[in-house]
């Protein structure tokens, strides 16, 4: 299983010069607790970090920062991105390793193709779960079918 497989490749991205109340606004219009920095390099999108809005609450809003006086390379993190060809489960184990929720997925070139959250992982197992409670109950079905016939 390969991360390519299982990243959201709707991804809300930014410039280095964008404020950050601009940033905040994104994440309100978009309904997400992420926006990843991009550096354009020709027609290539490359990942250089990350705002989370967890970021916006402890560096400027618990400080009392000015908006207007900062923008998201002040407050951003370095980007730590996987292969899009990279096995989910070790991808799982380096984001645990590194203490990380969320990882930008990059093709071979290091262009930004998706993102791997913690919370698209739960729900794939939640998916896996749900799927192997239901085969359990009808292989209970069908035996108790099968069984009761004289």
């Amino acid at each position: 299983m390969s991360v390519g497989q299982y990243c959201n490749r709707e991804v809300i991205v930014t410039s280095l010069d964008t404020s950050i109340l601009e940033v905040a606004q994104l994440m309100r219009r978009h309904h997400v607790g992420d926006v990843l920095v991009v550096e354009q390099q020709g027609e290539q999108n490359i990942p250089v970090g990350i705002v989370t809005d967890r970021d916006l609450v402890i560096e400027i809003l618990a400080e009392e920062i000015a908006l207007d006086a900062v923008t998201v390379k002040d407050v951003m993190s370095s980007a730590i991105t996987i292969s899009e060809k990279a096995d989910l489960w070790d991808t799982l184990q380096q984001m645990r390793y590194q203490g990380i929720r969320r990882m930008p997925v990059v093709n071979e070139k290091g262009s930004l193709e998706g993102i791997l959250t913690v919370d698209d992982v739960l729900a794939l197992l939640a998916e896996g779960l749900t799927d192997l409670v239901k085969l359990v109950k009808h292989e209970i079905e069908q035996e108790s079918r099968l069984r009761s016939k004289p």
